[in-house]
């Protein structure tokens, strides 16, 4: 349960550049199945080669900006489409994580990693680690929040709704595209770096599959916790991966073969998605809010107008019969 809940806190890194992708720019960005490898190898290799662990994990980042700039680059400069994009950036990265790492597997037993301290004060595996994997994982949430929060923020937040009408207003809808692609992989390697860090080797195929698990995390905790707000948005989608490693813990230990897994992520999408649908998870008011919509406001300036709300409860009839009576 402990490493369920450690592993959950850690792919929320993950979850939550999914999350600035998938959902606020809008944009199927496949991408992070190479650069999460991409930033596994890259941290292992440099501390194989004797750097520091936290240098290491920031280059890694650094690795992950660069992949997901290009991607924007491919998208936006070169005119491909999103989606081939980020599939030709994740297949060019396959060969370039190889040679990042010289050979398939990238063992880091013997090495100082961030989490050295942590296992030399038998910490991890214990509610202090949960704790500071918490705090850390909050500490990215917060940064995105106020990210989205700043003009910058709030561009490319318009560029995901709605790209021309941005641009009709001087934006450039390109350099927003490929900063947010950034970004997102940006967090993706970092997980990369910390997932190799913390089971002690880098594998060349670990990253494959990894879309699916991001999504899951994503839409499960956002049809759970909702997404009113970016408060509650980037909160769902942190949660969201903890809830998917401790439903993925609960199926391994009903004893699930591990070889259906990816069919099991599979599955936890598509129940995520329908039943929002299906008006189930309307009925949790206290984790949805009310219908998961921001409350109708009444613009600036307009007194002589009635709440939409209140509108809304009027019956059909009453309207024209008001109305003839005023005439």
């Amino acid at each position: 349960m402990f490493g369920a809940l450690e592993l959950g806190l850690i792919y929320g890194a993950m979850a939550l550049g999914v999350y600035l992708t998938f959902k606020v720019l809008n944009f199927p960005d496949l991408t992070v199945d190479g650069s999460f490898t991409t930033g596994g190898a890259t941290a292992a290799s440099l501390i194989i080669a004797g750097v520091n662990p936290f240098l290491a994990t920031a280059a890694a980042i650094g690795a992950g900006l660069i992949a997901g700039y290009i991607t924007g680059l491919l998208h936006t400069k070169g005119g491909i489409d999103g989606l081939l994009a980020g599939i030709l950036t994740m297949i060019g990265l396959w060969s370039i994580n190889l040679r990042i790492m010289g050979k398939a597997n990238l063992p880091l037993l013997r090495e100082d990693t961030v989490f050295t301290p942590l296992r030399e004060n038998m910490l991890m595996g214990s509610w202090a680690s949960i704790a500071i994997l918490l705090v850390v994982a909050l500490i990215l949430k917060f940064a995105i929040d106020w990210f989205l929060t700043t003009d910058l923020g709030l561009a490319i937040q318009a560029t995901g709704n709605n790209k021309e009408m941005i641009r009709s207003l001087g934006v450039n809808t390109d350099n927003s595209t490929m900063l947010t692609l950034a970004l997102s992989n940006g967090f993706v390697a970092l997980c990369g770096a910390l997932v190799a860090q913390y089971q002690g080797f880098s594998d060349i195929s670990m990253g494959i599959g990894l879309i699916l698990v991001g999504l899951a995390s994503v839409i499960l905790g956002q049809a759970v916790f909702g997404s009113r707000n970016i408060f509650m948005a980037s909160l769902g989608a942190l949660l969201g991966s903890v809830v998917y490693r401790l439903i993925i813990f609960l199926a391994l230990r009903a004893g699930l073969d591990t070889n259906d897994m990816k069919l099991t992520t599979a599955l936890l999408v598509v129940i995520a998605l329908l039943l929002p649908r299906w008006g189930f998870l309307k009925r949790i008011p206290s984790l949805r809010g009310r219908g998961n919509r921001a409350p109708a406001s009444v613009p600036a300036g307009t007194t002589d107008m009635k709440d939409p709300a209140e509108v809304a409860d009027i019956p059909a009839g009453a309207t024209g019969a008001r109305t003839g009576k005023e005439n």
